[in-house]
């Protein structure tokens, strides 16, 4: 009975895991078609006899293998041999004579046959690489789950690289070793995956690229060795581009390496490959052109992805956006407080190693909710009027709980990147508002901590972390009386630990090295704001005279 219920809780649990991963097994069967597909042309249109090229074969030499044929091949007038079926082509340990040369390139030219031990080895090769891509592309390896339209963007760059390899090598410029990898667009598609997926993804895409060449190659190695190094190169360079501009001179530097590293281990490999003028030009181009196209078409791909990309947060980080002028007209203290939220984060998130620029625009929008009903949020009430004192508890937290929500939707609408709308919907976590708390338990001892806390999760990214912190301390440091650097320093760690006690911060990376460090940063940027300034002679002579009068 127990093992009856095992049994179809394993089947279960396998049933459930399928379903919930049934796009991702589609995206990848769909690939490894495509990939076969491809495959089957290529030994289909290649010189292949039993796995070898019939180049690799000569008259008078030792047969290490018995090659028979598969179908009658009649004679035609452009080759007047006649092969029939079953057929000992050549025989192991015996010369192969001109006859037998003349009838296996029969075999490779005619369009009807087709290597079949060839093409089970490609198919063999891409179970392989299948399966190798399911662990570097895994959950357990990247640290997170990729999306769906991550999947497809990098399953349709690899088969394009593949395709693009197979057929390339057709053209009779592209049969030498030296000139592949100016067929292949690898540096485009790894830095477009670098930029739009992420870094670690794009080396995992660069490694199974490299391998999937080798099959495309007939296992060249120095060919497969170039494109893995330049595209390692370029995921790395690309990801600390701030400018599009960098573009342009990255497009440069990845030209140079196509022509270095194709010499450098066309010696190594002692290829026989030779080195043309046109095929160093056909490199450079490769190269260059690669970078310039990424710097193209990056913006509607990342709006399409809707990617974070450093360029993507540049363009967001302008304060001249409608909303942000909104809430600078409408809101004005909001707007000031974000401003100085977004400083705090972009500073802590430098010194730990986090993204900066991340912090700074989800910090600048943190609070865009608060547009809608401005007045109820203290730092918009320049008359010090309190527009909570005759509402009810309940009411005032429903207002309050609201900027969160509202502030998701407008990001939402805007298509801001799902990072940013993490940030706005975790900056308060799910902590109690203890104002509207501590008044409600005035009216009813039974009062509820979740009826009167924030609906969102806690953090779960160290930028998120970061802002909710810096949220904290500058909104509670307005109301701090004679802020000294050592009651600025006192109050800050509090907060802070008072953060961390409520579980506000289980979720995200965060180290307390990096909270020791957050709190440093956040003390020195805060005393340099609220320390006291001299009064000037004038001042005091004016203020003397006004009291008088």
């Amino acid at each position: 009975m127990e093992k009856n219920k095992a049994e179809k809780a394993k089947k279960k649990f396998a049933f459930s895991l399928i379903k919930n991963n049934l796009s991702r097994i589609l995206i990848m069967f769909v690939s490894f078609l495509i990939m076969l597909i491809i495959a089957l042309f290529d030994v289909a249109s290649s010189e292949f006899v039993m796995s070898f090229k019939i180049s690799e074969y000569e008259v008078g030499q030792i047969a290490d293998k018995t090659i028979v044929a598969e179908k009658n091949l009649p004679s035609t007038l452009e080759n007047p041999i006649s092969i029939a079926k079953g057929e000992k082509i050549t025989r192991k340990g015996f010369p192969i004579t001109q006859l037998d040369f003349e009838k296996m390139k029969k075999m490779v030219e005619t369009p009807e046959y087709i290597d079949f031990r060839s093409y089970a080895n490609s198919i063999l090769f891409f179970f392989m690489l299948l399966g190798l891509s399911s662990f570097m592309f895994s959950e357990f390896l990247l640290k997170r789950k990729l999306k769906i339209s991550e999947l497809i963007f990098i399953a349709v760059l690899f088969v394009i690289c593949y395709g693009a390899t197979v057929f390339g090598t057709k053209l009779l410029f592209f049969e030498e070793s030296f000139n592949i990898p100016a067929v292949v667009p690898s540096i485009f598609c790894v830095m477009f995956v670098a930029l739009l997926v992420g870094k670690n993804v794009a080396v995992s895409f660069a490694f199974l690229l490299s391998i999937a060449i080798l099959n495309a190659t007939s296992f060249d190695i120095a060919s497969s060795l170039v494109i893995l190094c330049t595209s390692l190169i370029s995921s790395r360079i690309v990801v600390k581009l701030e400018k599009r501009m960098d573009f342009i001179w990255t497009a440069m530097l990845m030209a140079l390496l196509n022509v270095v590293l194709s010499m450098v281990f066309l010696v190594i490999f002692n290829s026989e490959s030779s080195v043309t003028v046109s095929g160093i030009f056909a490199l450079a181009l490769n190269g260059f052109v690669s970078g310039v196209l990424v710097l193209g078409f990056l913006t509607p791909f990342e709006l399409m992805m809707n990617t974070a990309t450093v360029f993507r947060l540049l363009d967001l980080s302008d304060t001249n956006t409608p909303i942000l002028q909104r809430l600078l007209l409408e809101a004005s203290g909001t707007y000031n407080h974000s401003m100085m939220v977004a400083t705090l984060a972009e500073s802590a998130c430098r010194e730990i190693g986090a993204n900066a620029l991340l912090a700074r625009v989800g910090a600048i929008y943190h609070d865009i909710g608060k547009v809608e009903q401005p007045e109820y949020f203290t730092e918009n009430n320049s008359t010090g009027e309190n527009k909570h004192i005759d509402l009810n508890p309940n009411l005032s937290i429903s207002i309050i709980r609201q900027h969160v929500k509202k502030g998701v939707e407008k990001a939402t609408q805007m298509r801001f990147p799902r990072e940013v709308i993490d940030i706005i919907a975790e900056h308060h976590g799910n902590d109690i508002i203890h104002y509207f708390y501590n008044k409600a338990k005035e009216q009813n001892e039974n009062v509820i901590e979740r009826d009167f806390s924030y609906l969102g999760n806690p953090p779960s990214s160290r930028e998120a972390a970061v802002v909710m912190l810096a949220d904290t301390v500058e909104a509670a440091c307005h109301s701090l009386e004679n802020p000294t650097s050592t009651r600025i320093k006192k109050f800050v760690h509090q907060l802070i630990f008072t953060k961390l006690e409520s579980g506000q911060l289980d979720k995200c990376s965060l180290t307390f090295k990096d909270l020791a460090t957050i709190e440093k940063n956040f003390v020195t940027i805060l005393t340099g704001y609220y320390h006291k300034r001299i009064k000037y002679q004038n001042q005091e002579i004016e203020q003397d005279e006004s009291e008088q009068k």
